[in-house]
């Protein structure tokens, strides 16, 4: 049989655009090798396919809502794809970015835990003098008994945590990731189901960074700083490498 994984990630084209692209490759998927690639990685039979409807869709953890219409079936099949665009051979890759209150209200930080990601935030200014940014604080700035508190925390929520950032919830949580590599003016995919994919964004332990900021796993917790010093810096973002993919079996 066909490796069809490894021919979709050692095939060099053109290139890919945007998710407009990728939804009227699905919806050429008759003539489009690549789409009849991803089709049969979702378990379809390609002689079984009436029709495939792609719609680009906005503000969820999907991008790409599949309708499939399967010959002799009433209704339609669904498939929801996160589609992860890179331009360069590897690099993090922002997934998920709100206000602390936000992901408070999702998942209901104990009252330690919430103040002590104020100060890494930025929310609340430091409790010391001589941190390395006046406006805020690393892990590392912290007492052993705070840094305590943000690890158990985490650890106990790690399935939850990177469930949500990564898959999401409700109707368009993501089912697949497409990650589509543009890099010398030749391009490579790969599409894992998001099981496989949260299999290996929670392969590694919890642990503060070098740089005194918190690893989830392979996801990488941090507050987003630049902004020209405005308020939206205090945000906290999530950041994973997507070209990891590649390599998993």
């Amino acid at each position: 049989m066909v490796d069809l994984v490894k021919k979709g990630s050692d095939t060099a084209r053109n290139g890919f655009k945007n998710e407009h692209y990728v939804a009227d490759k699905f919806e050429n998927w008759l003539y489009d090798e690549d789409a009849r690639h991803w089709l049969q990685i979702m378990n379809y039979n390609l002689d079984e396919i009436e029709c495939v409807k792609a719609d680009v869709i906005h503000g969820y953890k999907s991008d790409i809502n599949l309708k499939i219409k399967i010959k002799l079936k009433q209704g339609l099949d669904t498939e929801n794809i996160q589609v992860k665009l890179v331009s360069n051979k590897s690099g993090f890759n922002q997934v998920d970015k709100r206000w602390l209150k936000n992901y408070h209200e999702l998942w209901n930080f104990p009252a330690d835990v919430y103040m002590i990601l104020q100060y890494f935030t930025g929310e609340l200014p430091p409790y010391k003098d001589g941190t390395r940014d006046k406006r805020r604080m690393f892990f590392s700035e912290m007492t052993d008994s705070e840094r305590q508190i943000i690890l158990d925390w985490f650890k106990q929520n790690k399935t939850l945590i990177l469930s949500d950032i990564i898959r999401g919830r409700g109707q368009f949580s993501a089912e697949w990731v497409l990650v589509i590599q543009n890099v010398d003016n030749q391009s490579r995919w790969v599409l894992k189901n998001i099981n496989q994919v949260l299999q290996h964004y929670s392969s590694a332990d919890v642990a503060f960074s070098p740089k005194g900021s918190l690893n989830i796993g392979l996801v990488g917790m941090q507050r987003k700083g630049g902004d020209g010093g405005r308020d939206t810096a205090k945000m906290l973002q999530f950041k994973l490498d997507p070209v990891d993919l590649f390599d998993v079996e």
